[in-house]
């Protein structure tokens, strides 16, 4: 959006409208959605002024009001699935992991997190006929997890039939067959993940700010922000506030974490998936002592919860805690060399 359409909102001058872009402040619905305290503080103006701008910003874009039920089931269809290429697991999503939502994959080391966030990488940039949504992934690495050998598996591992459309889609010339042509494909599917290394919580909270400004540079192009992904979302908040004294804080900022997250993905129409660790519950006397960290606050922001569990050998259960409108249930699946693979 060019910056004379932010000039025409209440109180919004030529200054204001520079600093409100810099932010990523963009267009009128990132204003509508946003804290008068938020935009106060962006674009150093008094809370009454940037309620103004905000109720301007909401009146242009036509957002905060009712709606009929008819109405969310067709805005509904505009949101996308992306398959994990496992039928079984994909049937248990409801067809995939949905856009404008967040999903959460937590479990215990070495239970397949970072495998599936390698995967959705690769998957989200497939054709819509072959379960991907057509676009690129931002990945924020708090755990030093990426590596783009992975990546180069997953890609090898993929269907030749896909594979083949693939080549014909990227207009690269070449086969499947050929270890240069395959080269060239996976380096194209390299060139659309973005990452970023996250050193603590406050550089990963603006990561999340720095993804939105991504996402809205890409919103036009041939490759838009299809997913956001934060692997893990907990380990730095874990690692830095420590004892009971900090926990309210630490819930705090948590909060606010994804709520940012959560907005990336409504503006963007992109899946954020995000990785937890567990801690064990030492009160359990039944059933898997091994819960999510991060509490309420991550249990009730996240929309879907899947738990990952360790089994024999490559396999691994997938189990869904929690879901709006699925029912619980779990599926199999192994983790090889080519990437996440039907049992």
């Amino acid at each position: 959006m060019a910056e004379d359409d932010l000039q025409e909102l209440p109180g919004v001058g030529p200054a204001t409208a520079d600093k409100l872009v810099e932010a990523g402040f963009d267009s009128y619905q990132s204003i509508a959605v946003a804290s008068p305290a938020e935009l106060g503080n962006t674009a150093d103006i008094g809370d009454s002024t940037a309620n103004d701008i905000i109720q301007g910003a909401r009146e242009a874009a036509d957002v905060g009001g009712f709606e009929s039920g008819a109405q969310v089931l067709e805005r509904r269809e505009e949101i996308g699935k992306l398959s994990w290429q496992i039928d079984e697991v994909d049937d248990l999503l409801g067809g995939g992991m949905e856009t404008q939502s967040i999903t959460e994959v937590y479990g215990e080391f070495g239970a397949g997190k970072s495998q599936v966030t390698h995967q959705m990488a690769v998957n989200v940039q497939l054709s819509r006929d072959d379960g991907g949504l057509e676009g690129s992934a931002i990945f924020v690495d708090s755990e030093d997890t990426f590596r783009p050998e992975r990546i180069d598996d997953m890609v090898h591992g993929l269907d030749d039939e896909i594979l083949e459309r693939e080549f014909e889609r990227r207009e690269i010339e070449g086969s499947p067959d050929d270890d240069d042509d395959m080269r060239t494909l996976v380096e194209d599917f390299l060139d659309h993940i973005h990452v970023a290394k996250a050193f603590n919580s406050n550089h990963q909270i603006l990561l999340a700010e720095k993804a939105k400004e991504l996402a809205s540079e890409h919103e036009d192009t041939d490759w838009p922000v299809r997913m956001l992904t934060v692997d893990s979302l907990t380990a730095h908040f874990r690692a830095e506030y420590v004892g009971r004294g900090e926990l309210a804080e630490r819930q705090q900022k948590l909060n606010k974490h994804l709520h940012d997250l959560m907005r990336i993905g409504d503006l963007y129409n992109c899946v954020v998936l995000v990785t937890n660790q567990v801690a064990s519950n030492p009160d359990s006397y039944f059933g898997d002592p091994t819960q999510p960290i991060g509490g309420n606050i991550l249990g009730h922001t996240s929309t879907f919860r899947i738990y990952l569990r360790k089994s024999k050998g490559d396999k691994r259960i997938v189990r869904l805690v929690d879901a709006p409108n699925l029912a619980d249930g779990e599926a199999v699946m192994r983790v090889q060399d080519g990437g996440l693979k039907p049992e």
